[in-house]
This record gives C-alpha cells, structure tokens and sequence, in this order.
C-alpha cells in the first residue's frame, strides 16, 4: 500500500478563497434577466453560504487556523452581503413589481444603509480597539444575525426567481396566488428579522467597544 502523500493545502483557507470567488459570480447570474439564471445563483449562493460552517469547522478540527482565514473569512461574509444586496436593490428599483414585498416594495436604500452602515462601523471599531492590543471577539447574536440574512438572502433570491418565472410563463390560478402570498410574507419576516438583529447585535458591539476604550483610557 502506498504512503500517504501530505498536502501542503490548507483546505479551509482554499474553502474560503472559494467563497470570495463566488460572490461576483452571484451578482452575475442575479443581473441575468431570467428565472432559470437565478435559481442558479440561488444554488450557488447556498453553497456559498453553507461553505462558511465548513470552514470553520474544518479549521478547528484540523487545528489549521491562520491569520489568513480571520482576515479573509469575514471578507468574503461581507463580499457576499453586497454581492447580493446591490443587485436587490437595483433589481427592484428598475423593476418594482419584480421584487414587491409585503410591507417594504421593493429593497430601499435605507436597507442597505442598515446592513452596510452595521457592517462598516462594527469593522472600523475592531480596527481601533486592535490597534490598542484588544480583539473583541465575535458575539453569538452576531452569528444570529447572520443567519438570519442569510435567510433573508436566499428566500429573496428565490422570490425574485419565482416572480421571473411567473411573468415571464404568465402564471396565474388559486396556488400562483398562494404561493405568491406565502413566499412573499416569509421574505419580509425574514428581512425584519435580519434587521431587528443587525440593530441589536451593532448596540451590544457598540456596548462592548465602549468599555474596551474605557478601559483603555483608564
């Protein structure tokens, strides 16, 4: 029996390389105009999304963590965050009745402002309080936070799928209706959802940084 050759791969790193990678490719098939391309890049949005718990759990396992994979991990979270709510917002804003929820309309600005702005201030608070020496580590109601829009995410995905492919087959009946209702109702109790968390997980962070500098002061 032949010896096994070691690898010099790390795999989660090459795992979340790949994720960096397929977040263009989401945008791309978002911006596609038919309903097939986007059920694609809800496939591919969803290996996405799922590759982020392998990675991890495939860098503890392995005792393979790097500096490369916290620096890059939280990246390629955020690449996939715009990747995904740029095309959502343009999408809805040239075709309103594309994407129409219950509640919202279509994605407004001030969505984006929500998650971005939480993304952005979150990010430039660890920079600073790591320039004093302090990491302030990742809290469980951030990782609820981004599951939640991941969820949001990929029902939003599949709605906007969904109401291609109603137009363009025109698709009509008591079930397009039910269906209509359904999907479009969780999408936009996902999406409150997400942003309930995203606000609540920014006070707790915001909440935390203010006794690190504190005590930095101190």
């Amino acid at each position: 029996m032949r010896d096994r050759v070691p690898s010099d791969v790390n795999l989660p790193n090459a795992i979340t390389t790949l994720r960096v990678l397929l977040a263009p490719v989401v945008t791309v098939l978002l911006f596609e105009s038919g309903a097939n391309a986007r059920l694609v890049a809800f496939a591919v949005f969803l290996f996405a999304a799922l590759s982020d718990v392998v990675d991890g759990a495939l860098a503890r396992r392995r005792e393979e963590i790097t500096d490369f994979g916290k620096l890059v991990d939280p990246l390629a979270d955020k690449l996939l965050l715009v990747a995904t709510l740029i095309p959502f917002y343009l999408i809805t804003l040239r075709q309103p009745d594309l994407g129409m929820l219950p509640w919202y309309g279509g994605i407004s600005l001030w969505v984006l402002a929500v998650f971005f702005g939480r993304e952005a201030l979150v990010t430039w608070l660890r920079t600073a309080a790591a320039r004093r020496g302090v990491v302030v580590p990742a809290k469980k109601l951030g990782k609820w936070k981004a599951l939640a829009q991941s969820v949001f995410i990929g029902s939003m995905i599949l709605w906007l799928a969904y109401r291609t492919a109603a137009t363009e087959r025109d698709w009509a009946g008591p079930f397009n209706r039910f269906w209509a209702g359904l999907h479009g109702w969780f999408t936009t109790v996902s999406l409150t959802v997400a942003l309930v968390l995203t606000v609540v997980s920014l006070v707790v962070y915001l909440l935390a940084f203010r006794r690190v500098f504190k005590r930095a002061v101190d």
